[in-house]
């Protein structure tokens, strides 16, 4: 038997060269003869656990108790009994000597005395945690004596140790034995090495060597009488010398003291079964041992018990203690995440315990499992990643967001749900800056480019001010083919006002990448048109940023003497500009609800601007009730094409090339170059006819009634603004010879007066149709006009080339 045994040791080992583990440093207490060091692993550095019992020859009893040891820890498995690795038994010769010595390597614990001081637990907490060990070593003896028909025989503080994650696991195995209760005629004793029990942890039948009675009584008997001894130790905090001192009491939960009482009957029948222990005991019912017993059966739960579980806990872990919290739920709820049996609400309270961590510890113990998560196909979980992606996301390396994480939130830029679309283009603000240049300029810009047309107002808002925002990280090559197009042919001509007024804002946040060329012909003449914008807001934005702009080039012209390739520009000087992360990083669309009903609108004196979801009765586009110089300068804004852009690959190169096929209804700043109300070309060509056949040359104080006041005003300013953007206009009507006369002057308005009930149309149409059959100036002698009746010969117009040209009647 001994010889057997012996191989069952040295069977998982030859020596402890080939050990393949580092023994380190040994903890201060140990079970019996036993030595307990720390170690690890030589293949992967991982922590474990050695014990080590040496004796002076094969033959000594503490040794062949040891071997027991290792065979019953090998082949008894719970999860409250230690882990059992690797083995192996090691024979050294020292002169005349031989000392043979076992080694059982198991999962990294520590001694339950010296964990319970390093912890210095008190008050509830301590109480808490007490109840939920004892909750452990109780479930083991259970097992033990009840399923397994064995009896430990050595219950005591010493015979506990605890993991990493707090777990108390029972250890100790030497004396375990089979409970030989069948067998009522032998009298030898049960248990083989009961001599290595101390007599202070003897049942008093025990001490008595009373077999026959031990052999008539339940399996359970001795061990309840060991957990009796266990929780004394526990609760005094003091190691028990002698039996007698079982009786003092008052240390004792009193909640406890009945089973405590009954644990240690001097009857052995009469003792508490352990299994009872813990059906009955109202010592166990507290929060901790609550809150662990719902994460370890969480399978068997349904998704209303897991989602109210869930959404309590959060408050809860502020209750429990903080190392148990951090050592046992937070690895329980990270396994349950990565699984899938845990709901969304789960990811505020991993979020929440791993806010307590320390850097290092979040990226071990957190960041894996968010990772992984950013896989998952519920669309719960990604909703809820991405709204808490501001506490995680600063710990996530480039290289993750880049290859791991980016390719799965991408995938919500082009989701069905507004809601999705929108968090995952406020998650960009957090996770831009770690990509790379090449997934910025291949994927991230495409997918804003058809946000910035969004059918929800609000996300195009965003998209904009995220431009804004991401502005610093994109390359010089980038930003000069993006952010002026983004922001001008764009945003500035979107029909919601918060929209262009984020428009105004990112130009002059972003105004140091800018030259003085591109502030003078591109950025100037489509900011200034928003002077008249019907929101007043915008206007206000506007005006400022004009003031902005045209500061830098008075600085420019200052400090050139001709050389237009720029200068350091200042930050925006717009009040609550200074930062575009103020912006509107929040909220737009609320939960629960249709995106379109949830809208953003931005406070006009702000100091720092926001968009926020707004309804559709205020969405900005169709306002019934503005003037009509107000709709008209709506018209004119979308009327005039913007200058001429630089092509390019991304997003915003394509659309604007017509490649976005699946785009082609949405009329946003950049093909929404048509008039807002289609001309009808009849009327239209009625009306060029009609004018054709009037004089071509009217009395001179006919010519400044030619049309309504305030519209005509507004035409000679606005209508030119592209096409005649290098003659300055006339700032009074003068003599129609005069050359380069404005639009107010031209023959066809002022024999075409547009009535004032239908100025917008007639605008619109007049000018559209005049760009089509328009004819260079003459650049000939003139020729007299062939007005009726008129003897004095006009000054040679460019009205008169272009009827000669396209009239039918001449």
């Amino acid at each position: 038997m001994l010889k057997f045994l012996k191989g069952v040791v040295a069977g998982s080992g030859a020596g402890v060269k080939d050990l393949p583990y580092n023994i380190g440093e040994p903890y201060s207490s140990a079970w019996g003869s036993w030595v307990h060091y720390r170690g690890t692993s030589k293949d992967d550095g991982a922590p474990v656990s050695i014990f080590a019992l040496s004796g002076s020859n094969a033959n000594d009893g503490h040794l062949a108790a040891g071997r027991n040891g290792v065979k019953r820890l090998r082949t008894v498995r719970h999860p409250n009994i230690l882990s059992f690795l690797h083995s192996t038994e090691v024979e050294t010769v020292d002169g005349s000597t031989t000392k043979v010595t076992i080694y059982i390597v198991t999962e990294p614990v520590m001694p339950l005395c010296e964990k319970l001081k390093e912890l210095g637990l008190v008050g509830t907490q301590r109480d808490e945690y007490y109840a939920w060990g004892l909750h452990r070593i109780t479930k083991a003896v259970s097992f033990l004596n009840n399923d397994c028909k064995l009896v430990h025989g050595n219950v005591c503080v010493a015979s506990v140790v605890v993991t990493q994650t707090l777990d108390w696991k029972l250890h100790a195995l030497d004396v375990l034995s089979e409970f030989d209760g069948n067998n009522e005629t032998s009298t030898g004793p049960m248990l083989q090495y009961e001599w290595l029990i101390g007599t202070q942890y003897k049942p008093l039948e025990m001490v008595k060597s009373d077999w026959t009675a031990i052999r008539k009584s339940p399996p359970w008997a001795i061990d309840s009488w060991g957990l009796g001894c266990f929780i004394y130790e526990l609760f005094s905090s003091t190691k028990l010398s002698k039996t007698e001192e079982l009786r003092n009491t008052g240390s004792i939960p009193k909640s406890l003291l009945p089973d405590y009482q009954r644990l240690l009957s001097a009857t052995p029948a009469r003792r508490l079964n352990s299994s009872k222990l813990l059906e009955n005991s109202e010592y166990f019912q507290n929060k901790l041992v609550e809150t662990i017993q719902f994460m370890e059966i969480l399978n068997l739960k349904d998704s209303v018990e897991k989602d109210t579980f869930f959404r309590k806990l959060p408050n809860l872990a502020d209750q429990l203690p903080r190392q148990i919290v951090l050592k046992k739920l937070l690895p329980l709820l990270a396994s349950a995440l990565e699984f899938g049996s845990a709901a969304a609400p789960a990811l505020t309270a991993f979020l929440k315990m791993g806010s307590w961590l320390s850097t290092e510890e979040f990226s071990l113990k957190v960041l894996p499992t968010i990772v992984k998560l950013f896989a998952s196909n519920d669309r719960a979980i990604r909703v809820s990643l991405l709204q808490h992606v501001d506490q995680f996301g600063e710990s996530l390396s480039s290289q993750i967001v880049d290859e791991q994480v980016y390719p799965h939130v991408a995938t919500g830029f082009s989701d069905t749900s507004a809601f999705l679309r929108e968090l995952t283009l406020k998650s960009m603000l957090v996770l831009a800056p770690k990509l790379s240049q090449r997934t910025i300029s291949g994927s991230l810009l495409k997918y804003l480019s058809k946000l910035q047309v969004d059918e929800e107002p609000a996300i195009r808002t965003n998209t904009t001010i995220l431009l804004g925002n991401i502005a610093s990280h994109l390359n010089e090559g980038t930003r000069k083919r993006v952010l002026i197009n983004a922001f001008t042919v764009r945003a500035l001509r979107d029909t919601f006002s918060p929209a262009r007024g984020a428009g105004v804002m990112a130009l002059c946040a972003t105004s140091s990448y800018y030259d003085v060329t591109e502030i003078a012909t591109r950025i100037l003449p489509n900011i200034v048109v928003l002077t008249i914008d019907p929101d007043s807001d915008v206007r206000s934005k506007a005006f400022q940023a004009v003031d902005q702009f045209l500061q830098l080039l008075k600085q420019y012209d200052k400090a050139s003497s001709g050389d237009a390739t720029g200068i350091g520009m200042q930050t925006s000087s717009i009040p609550g500009n200074a930062s575009l992360l103020g912006w509107a990083m929040s909220s737009l669309t609320l939960k629960g609800g249709k995106p379109s009903e949830h809208s953003s609108v931005t406070p006009a004196n702000s100091s720092a601007p926001h968009s926020s979801a707004i309804s559709n009765a205020s969405s900005g586009t169709e306002d019934a009730n503005i003037a009509p110089i107000q709709v008209r300068s709506s018209t004119d804004i979308a009327d005039h094409p913007g200058p001429e852009s630089p092509t390019s690959t991304d997003g915003w190169g394509e659309l604007e090339n017509g490649i976005h096929d699946d785009l082609e209804n949405e009329k946003d700043g950049w093909d929404d170059m048509e008039p807002l109300e289609a001309p009808i070309p009849p009327a239209a060509l009625a009306n060029i006819q009609a004018a054709q056949k009037r004089p071509v040359s009217q009395p001179k104080s006919q010519v400044s009634i030619s049309r309504p006041k305030s519209i005509s005003k507004m035409n000679t300013d606005d209508d030119d603004l592209w096409g005649s953007a290098a003659a300055p206009v006339p700032k009074t009507t003068k003599a129609a010879s005069s050359r380069g006369a404005s639009f107010d002057n031209d023959p066809w308005d002022s024999v075409a007066p547009a009535p004032k009930t239908t100025a917008k149309k007639a605008a619109t149409v007049d000018d559209d149709l005049w760009g089509s059959i328009a004819a260079p100036e003459p650049t000939t002698a003139s020729r007299p006009s062939v007005g009726r009746g008129r003897s004095k010969p006009a000054a040679p117009k460019l009205g008169a080339q272009r009827i000669n040209r396209t009239s039918p009647g001449m």
